[in-house]
């Protein structure tokens, strides 16, 4: 390890020179074995490592993320995937899939769209099977405590040898204190260490007390996967992984719009309607989810149906998904987990997430309108801990 790392710029090309180090003059936890990473290729490996690493001690199951833009695009860990699953995340019925590569599959699944040239976070050795999946996708890079020589092998030959790799000490802790500057001022904190765990779940005030064990897991993934997101930002979560997250919206009814309208997407990918879609086996992958984003979120799906244009997608033009479809394929979603990383001020917040199938949200309490909120939730029969944990992270 070194103990200073140069870049090849910081957020942007004019902003030279640009480098990490260790104030304290000791050496990195990390080390680049491949390619060249830029700042905000570190602030995503460096975000997404704690994301996986809290994931893997809180369920004791690998986890991975998707990191773009210092907020994570998707974050699971390795439950088995479905046969939908793989039909929704281009993974071939023929690949044998270890934990941490269903768990690199679910996060890079979640929100393909925005995962396009992600940072990659793994919490264990990178192995062959994850690389394998990782090297068929557009990311800039992983970032894990070690590679299998297998998965060094795939892994170099992608992009000419240009990808970037990251290996990490997965013993490493950071100090007590943290400071970063703005405006040539220096800010100091202590760092966020709050350790959540299903602990944070005892205190219901919902009429509805219980919770299932998948809820719970799935509160305790979207709460981990919020701490390492720029605020605002709310999470919905399903079986083992963010399905929505909405990242650094000023007003928390936006983060649930905008969280709750991805999950909307995830569920509905997974409808006979769009998994029959006869899409042009010549399109790449990217192509393919902007394809099918455009179906789903198209004015009765005109942008790739008019005449003349769906021959530019599609080997057959396919009927619409229409409005009535969609609210009524969305009306059978249920078992949603929804995390906020502060207090809902308005039930508004409520009935967005019951329309995208909420059954149990976490959230610290102390709005002034909590009774409101309480009462949005007993009105569908939604279970809400409050976990009192704020969880702003700027």
């Amino acid at each position: 390890m070194a103990n200073e790392i140069a870049l090849k710029y910081g957020c942007n090309p004019n902003q030279k020179p640009a480098r990490i180090f260790m104030a304290d003059g000791g050496e990195l936890p990390v080390k680049v074995i491949n390619g060249k990473a830029g700042y905000i290729n570190f602030l995503d490996a460096l975000n997404g490592y704690q994301l996986v690493r809290e994931l893997k001690a809180a369920t004791g199951l690998p986890a991975a993320a998707s990191f773009k833009h210092v907020s994570p695009a998707g974050a699971a860990v390795g439950l088995p995937l479905t046969d939908t699953l793989r039909k929704i995340y281009f993974v071939p019925e023929t690949d044998k899939l270890t934990p941490l590569a269903c768990a690199y599959a679910r996060a890079r699944g979640a929100d393909r769209m925005s995962s396009f040239g992600d940072f990659i976070s793994l919490s264990d050795e990178c192995d062959a099977a994850t690389a394998r999946l990782i090297s068929r996708e557009v990311s800039d890079g992983v970032i894990a405590p070690g590679y299998s020589p297998k998965a060094l092998e795939i892994l170099t030959k992608k992009r000419d040898s240009a990808y970037t790799m990251i290996e990490i000490d997965p013993s490493y802790e950071p100090a007590a204190l943290e400071r970063k500057m703005c405006f040539g001022v220096t800010f100091e904190q202590g760092r966020n260490s709050y350790q959540i765990t299903e602990d944070v779940l005892s205190n219901v005030v919902t009429a509805r007390k219980d919770m299932t064990a998948e809820e719970k897991r799935d509160l305790i993934i979207s709460l981990i996967t919020l701490k390492y997101t720029q605020s605002n930002s709310v999470c919905f979560a399903k079986d083992g992984q963010a399905i929505g997250v909405g990242a650094g919206q000023q007003s928390r009814i936006h983060c649930t719009r905008l969280a709750g309208n991805k999950a909307d997407l995830w569920h509905l990918r997974q409808s006979e309607k769009v998994l029959s879609l006869p899409l042009l086996p010549t399109r790449k992958r990217p192509e393919r989810d902007n394809t099918i984003d455009l179906y789903l979120n198209s004015d009765e799906c005109g942008d790739v149906l008019d005449e003349g244009n769906w021959q530019k997608y599609f080997s057959v033009r396919p009927e619409p998904f229409t409005a009535e479809e969609k609210k009524a394929y969305l009306a059978t979603v249920t078992g949603v987990a929804l995390g906020s990383d502060a207090f809902f001020p308005f039930g508004d917040n409520i009935e967005r997430a019951h329309r995208s199938g909420v059954t149990a949200i976490a959230q610290p309490g102390g709005s002034i309108r909590d009774d409101n909120v309480i009462e949005t939730c007993d009105k569908y029969g939604i279970a809400m801990a409050f976990d009192g944990i704020r969880l702003f992270h700027h």
